[in-house]
């Protein structure tokens, strides 16, 4: 086992360790030391918990019963005491039963993985339906253990209670109430996911293609989407800053007009809770006619992240031959004789561009390949629209395609120049 002490929290917080298991059987195995460093950031992103320390448990196999084995359960029951810990995050799965009986012998809470990321999206998540997404993955997630009250709807902030309140106790009324609120949050979490299906309609209507980002958490997607819009998102270095997602529409060097979502960061191990919930959310991506898949290539695993956010797209149904750009983002924190390596290998393959989201260097690159990525080849040919089609002839000058017009008894007589794309959206009005 290796571990660290971090800074003490203010008074008033909550102690916080984190463990990583490193368990030589796992079929999904990760680098300890990097897994290890997240599992503290995902920590640290949670308001009022301040990580006190942070051990890897090297474990030749799980124990059915305590995770861990009754030696190194007891090394930790004293290093926990010592640090006045309150709650430990154990960065894995960890069964109801296990959870139950590691508590009940350390003396404090016990969070895994998925309850952490259920907890942080809990706190962040702004928008109505972002919330009703959490929320029904939050109850899903707790209803599977039932070791403790269900808390949540006494909580004074965001987030789903999991990391305070009390004990155990009234499983049978809390599988009750998470029974009916899961019922009524489907049935609010439908109608708004009626009224996205129509925005989404108006949207196709709109004749900017839409480009959307994706990356692994904190590659710096909401950096580059200020960078590039000119908007306010929250961009901060930290896991999760966004979850809800943003379009705005940009104008390109060229010209041409697109519409850029900023959407939520994937991680690995991502719970499958929440991949269900967010799919509507996600479902950006799939109406996407261009994906940037923004990279933190200063991160010493940066090509796992990669494979873990095109995992996740293939789950969502994104097609591996969807356009996309691999964005190799915070360049300018590599340093120089591994940088000139990444952009000698970048100039060798096609897709890709190496930017610095925060300095600026490489959008200029990176604005030219969505510009020669969103224009198809353009047709001419002449069209007939109605006097009282007013609306489909403001949609086609406003989409700049109208080459000449005129008119006589049949009603407006378009010349127009266009791409498939932009036919295709013409015909969806």
């Amino acid at each position: 086992m290796t571990g660290r002490d971090l800074p003490l929290p203010p008074e008033g917080g909550t102690r916080a360790w984190v463990l990583h298991p490193d368990i030589r059987t796992g079929p999904d195995r990760r680098d300890p030391a990097p897994a290890l460093d997240e599992a503290v950031a995902l920590a640290a992103a949670l308001p009022g918990l301040t990580v006190v320390g942070s051990d890897i448990v090297r474990l030749p196999r799980i124990h059915p019963g305590m995770l861990f084995g009754s030696g190194k359960i007891a090394e930790l029951k004293a290093r926990f005491a010592a640090a006045d810990v309150t709650l430990v995050l154990i960065d894995g799965p960890v069964g109801p039963i296990q959870q139950r009986n590691l508590e009940k012998e350390w003396g404090v809470k016990v969070l895994d993985r998925t309850g952490l990321i259920l907890e942080i999206f809990g706190d962040r998540a702004r928008t109505a339906e972002g919330t009703l997404q959490v929320e029904m993955a939050a109850l899903t997630y707790q209803r599977s253990r039932l070791v403790r009250a269900w808390t949540h709807l006494e909580r004074q902030r965001g987030g789903f209670g999991f990391v305070g309140g009390p004990g155990e106790t009234q499983q049978e009324a809390d599988r009750r109430a998470i029974d009916d609120q899961l019922v009524r949050l489907k049935a609010k979490l439908d109608k708004v996911a009626r009224t996205r299906k129509l925005h989404r309609a108006a949207r196709a209507k709109v004749p900017y293609p839409v480009v959307a980002l994706v990356g692994y958490t904190n590659a710096g997607k909401s950096t580059l989407f200020n960078r590039l819009t000119g908007a306010g998102v929250l961009a901060k270095d930290m896991l999760f800053a966004t979850l809800d997602p943003t379009m705005r529409r940009v104008v390109l060097p060229t010209g041409d007009e697109v519409i850029l979502s900023d959407t939520v960061g994937f991680i690995s191990a991502l719970p499958t809770e929440l991949v269900a919930a967010f799919r509507a959310t996600l479902e950006e991506v799939l109406d996407a006619d261009l994906i940037l898949h923004v990279r933190d290539i200063s991160h010493p695993l940066s090509a796992g992240q990669a494979a873990d956010v095109e995992a996740i797209l293939t789950s969502l149904g994104v097609a591996e031959t969807a356009p996309r750009i691999e964005i190799w983002n915070k360049i300018d924190l590599v340093p120089p004789p591994a940088r000139e390596a990444l952009l000698t290998q970048a100039a060798r393959q096609p897709g890709v561009i190496v930017v610095s989201a925060l300095t600026g260097e490489g959008l200029e690159p990176l604005l030219s390949a969505i510009s020669d990525r969103i224009r198809d080849p353009v047709t001419e040919e002449e069209i007939v629209l109605p006097f009282a089609e007013g609306r489909a002839r403001a949609w086609l000058h406003e989409a700049g395609v109208v080459r000449a017009e005129t008119e006589d008894e049949r009603g407006h007589i378009l010349h127009v120049a266009w791409t498939a794309r932009q036919k295709a959206r013409f015909a969806a009005l």
